[in-house]
């Protein structure tokens, strides 16, 4: 760890102020491409749970779906401190383990088959439309935990990522692209939320 890094960490030590739980990250297929990609995940993963997360979601955005399960292979093979569960655009199981990461299974789509899985359990009387609630709905997600913190590399926009999940969450972009993200970024973003007043919507 560099100078400037151990100054950043020095100041998140002084808040009083919780790190995030869950931690989320949007890179693109494009950045995967680019040379030390995947040890770049690699890295972010342990700086995570360095830092006090307990569980960290991957969203890679693809453009290409006959791309997702070269991805899925790679992505299944990179090295990481906890059980990894990797879900693709046609996956419906659930999502449970510490690092999950999603490849193009879009907000949009997430949500569309839940409200699909609600319609056929009312369908068959298994289900009255007064139960449908926020709960319920949430049971049908394939990555169903709320993100405390996202974080969005060279661009501002969140790529239809978990639009259920992330409506509540805090959002952190940095124009720094992936290839080119290292620690202080990550201790960057962990201050920025350090210094925010969560509200929930309120």
């Amino acid at each position: 760890m560099g100078v400037y890094d151990r100054y950043l960490a020095a100041r998140l030590r002084r808040h009083d102020a919780d790190t995030p739980d869950h931690i989320a990250v949007i890179i693109t297929e494009r950045d995967l491409l680019e040379q030390g990609a995947y040890a770049t995940l690699e890295a972010f993963f342990e700086w995570a749970f360095e830092y006090g997360a307990e569980r960290v979601t991957v969203y890679v955005s693809v453009l290409d779906p006959e791309a997702a399960p070269t991805l899925r292979r790679e992505l299944e093979d990179v090295s990481t401190p906890c059980r990894l569960a990797v879900r693709g655009p046609d996956d419906t199981q659930r999502a449970d383990a510490p690092i999950q990461v999603s490849i193009g299974l879009g907000g949009k789509h997430e949500f569309a088959g839940a409200v699909q899985k609600i319609a056929a359990d009312v369908q068959d009387g298994e289900l009255s439309p007064e139960q449908v609630d926020e709960t319920e709905v949430e049971e049908h997600l394939v990555f169903p935990e709320n993100p405390d913190l996202v974080l969005k590399t060279g661009a501002e926009r969140l790529s239809d990522f978990m639009i259920w999940q992330s409506v509540y969450s805090e959002l952190y972009f940095t124009d720094v692209n992936w290839r080119d993200f290292r620690k202080r970024e990550y201790l960057r973003a962990l201050l920025d939320y350090k210094n925010r007043q969560r509200r929930f919507g309120r």
